[in-house]
């Protein structure tokens, strides 16, 4: 497996909530609007779809053109292709006479993503890529539940201070600015922070109520490259275990991150699902009708939630406060849990262990500050020792420390915090294409020049030689030999 770069991968665009507080008269005309956006963008499904095969030798802006051709009146394009259509849907729905230029334009770009992504998931389905043998096709879904995107100055227009805006709805008889809104909340306020420009917002009217999703760009920022990285632990017991670890094996720093009372709060929840759940059998014998402890269901969910984003930011800003250029987790993507009974509370925190969400999250995090993120293989990072001792075991009444075979007790996830940096350091230093889980095996000297050929390329350990994994170790021999 290979040591795998991907914060580079992460689009510099984050979006906030802007929470709104429009009147009766102007939550009505939001819901229209919403609405009429919606018909519109129906048939431009539909459109696009009928003419793929013309769009999709065209580039992205030729697409845009060619299909608003397809329908659209004009002087220079007074016979469109689907002119009939159009006259009939006016008739039907008025706002379509005077729909305004830069919402048709969004909607025309929506309409090409959704055809687009349809044919790529139907060539993938085809070509038998799919993630089970008899998934069903894909479906192109012309109805679809899309919201519309305001272009600034010509579809919405904020005050000075960003404290209110005035958008162009639909009143049920015309198109116009809908006076100001006022704005409750800007989201995590990245708006006042250096770097970052608004860009065009999504109209969001649904049940929960209406809110204006904000995308912001924000500008790559060129961290200096150190000496030092930092190793995470992922686990159970506490959250993360975090070391700086330099290049020569020097620690500098160490922390452990642990959200106790939430991760409390949350298998309490689950232990009472799980006792709820027995008794409902034990009285009806039957499946549970839909929405069986919903409530119970979605805390848990959002304190999992919540010990995510605790333990990520306090990721991103431990490696700031290192001044730390890389963050080195385990790739625990493959991983499925073996210990724990059924129904047991282990089981469910191997259950409801937020890993992939915590990596997840520190990516987007550490992104907007340019720190990097990478990624190793995890095999024995806790199985054996950072001094190079060998395997470790765990206390018995201790779960969380380890036994080296010295005797030495340490923090398992400490050492496995170092381990997970010195896996990138090593990979860095002897300049490997690959992740290496083991050490380069010394030949001995008696070996014939062929046996040192073939147990070099195979990287095999021999009966003369003992093979150990990349420890903390690791690094401080290779310090030593330089």
């Amino acid at each position: 497996m290979e040591t795998s770069l991907v914060s580079s991968l992460e689009p510099n665009i984050r979006t906030d909530i802007w929470n709104i507080s429009p009147n009766q008269d102007q939550s009505v005309w939001l819901q229209l609007t919403v609405d009429e956006y919606r018909l519109f963008l129906k048939p431009l499904v539909l459109m696009a779809y009928w003419n793929w095969d013309e769009l999709s030798t065209l580039n992205s802006k030729e697409r845009v053109n060619r299909l608003e051709k397809l329908f659209n009146h004009t002087k220079q394009n007074p016979n469109p292709k689907y002119a009939g259509y159009f006259d009939k849907a006016v008739k039907k729905h008025p706002s379509f006479r005077k729909f305004p230029s830069y919402l048709r334009r969004a909607a025309i770009q929506e309409a090409l993503g959704i055809v687009s992504s349809f044919v790529s998931r139907w060539d993938s389905w085809k070509n038998y890529d799919r993630k089970h043998k008899y998934d069903k096709p894909p479906r192109l879904t012309a109805s679809c539940n899309s919201y519309p995107a305001f272009y600034r100055g010509n579809q919405i227009q904020y005050s000075d201070d960003y404290s209110s805006f005035d958008v162009k709805v639909w009143n049920g008889l015309d198109w116009v600015w809908s006076g100001d809104i006022p704005i409750t909340k800007h989201g995590k306020g990245r708006l006042w922070l250096d770097g970052y420009t608004v860009e065009s917002p999504s109209l969001i009217v649904n049940k929960k109520g209406i809110h204006l999703s904000m995308p912001l760009k924000f500008k790559r920022v060129n961290v200096e490259e150190s000496d030092y990285v930092i190793g995470v632990d992922l686990g159970l017991i506490n959250a993360a275990t975090v070391a700086c670890v330099g290049r020569n094996g020097t620690v500098k720093a160490r922390k452990f991150i642990n959200p106790a009372r939430d991760i409390d709060q949350r298998d309490k929840r689950r232990m009472m699902i799980a006792a709820r759940s027995k008794k409902t059998r034990k009285i009806t014998g039957e499946k549970f009708q839909k929405g069986f402890c919903k409530g119970l269901y979605r805390k848990s969910s959002n304190i999992n939630e919540a010990i995510a984003q605790q333990v990520s930011t306090a990721i991103v800003n431990f490696a700031q406060n290192n001044q730390t250029h890389v963050i080195v987790f385990e790739d625990l993507s493959n991983w499925k849990a073996k210990a724990g009974k059924r129904k047991s509370l282990e089981k469910q925190r191997f259950h409801n262990w937020c890993k992939d969400r915590i990596v997840e999250l520190t990516k987007q995090k550490a992104t907007e500050v340019g720190i990097k993120i990478v990624t190793v293989n995890a095999k024995y990072t806790s199985a054996y020792a950072y001094d190079g001792s060998g395997r470790l075991k765990r206390d018995k009444d201790n779960y969380s420390l380890a036994v080296f075979s010295t005797g030495k007790k340490y923090a398992c996830d400490l050492s496995a915090a170092y381990n997970i940096a010195a896996r990138y350091w090593y990979k860095i230093i002897t300049k490997s294409k690959q992740d290496r889980v083991w050490e380069e095996t010394p030949i001995v000297a008696e070996f014939t020049e062929y046996k040192k050929t073939k147990a070099a390329k195979l990287g095999r350990s021999s009966r003369h030689t003992q093979r150990l994994p990349v420890t903390l170790s690791s690094l401080w021999k290779l310090a030593s030999s330089v």
